[in-house]
């Protein structure tokens, strides 16, 4: 599939708007609005874990083009550890319980708010890339540290 595009976090942002879903943009793509330089296959999304923010999800999702199963469905709403969605207009993955972030109230407070989108504060996605322990997340720590330095005096 190509590249993330911010049209495509845009959709996504209207649709969970009107649903009312509680979400934050999560790794590469979160760091992508805020600033970072760097291109990602997939947008990752922190999502609250409830049964009224699964449905939304669900029916946001509908919204956007993802043809869902019915299982699906039912691991959204339920709020499975990690959701991948491969079969709507771009790559998704919902991610109820991300490494090294504890609670989604705790990444809702230090959010920051881009153009209308809610993003984990960037060193909540180093702390999750760092928990995760991949290595492709292991290789773009030195960057994304080094952007957060940027980042940082830029907010000054």
């Amino acid at each position: 599939m190509a590249a993330f595009e911010y049209r495509q976090a845009e959709e996504i942002r209207d649709a969970f708007a009107r649903h009312r879903v509680r979400y934050l943009f999560l790794g590469k793509s979160g760091a992508i609005l805020l600033g970072y330089p760097d291109t990602t296959q997939d947008a990752d999304l922190f999502v609250e874990k409830s049964s009224e923010n699964g449905a939304a999800i669900v029916a946001a999702l509908v919204d956007l083009g993802f043809g869902l199963s019915p299982e699906e469905g039912e691991q959204i709403q339920h709020g499975k550890d990690f959701v991948q969605l491969k079969n709507g207009p771009f790559d998704l993955d919902l991610v109820f319980a991300p490494d090294g972030i504890e609670r989604f109230e705790d990444a809702w407070r230090r959010r920051v708010e881009v153009d209308g989108f809610p993003v984990c504060h960037l060193d909540d996605i180093i702390s999750s890339k760092m928990a995760a322990g991949r290595a492709k997340d292991r290789e773009s720590l030195d960057r994304l540290r080094s952007f957060r330095e940027f980042w940082l005096e830029k907010r000054k």
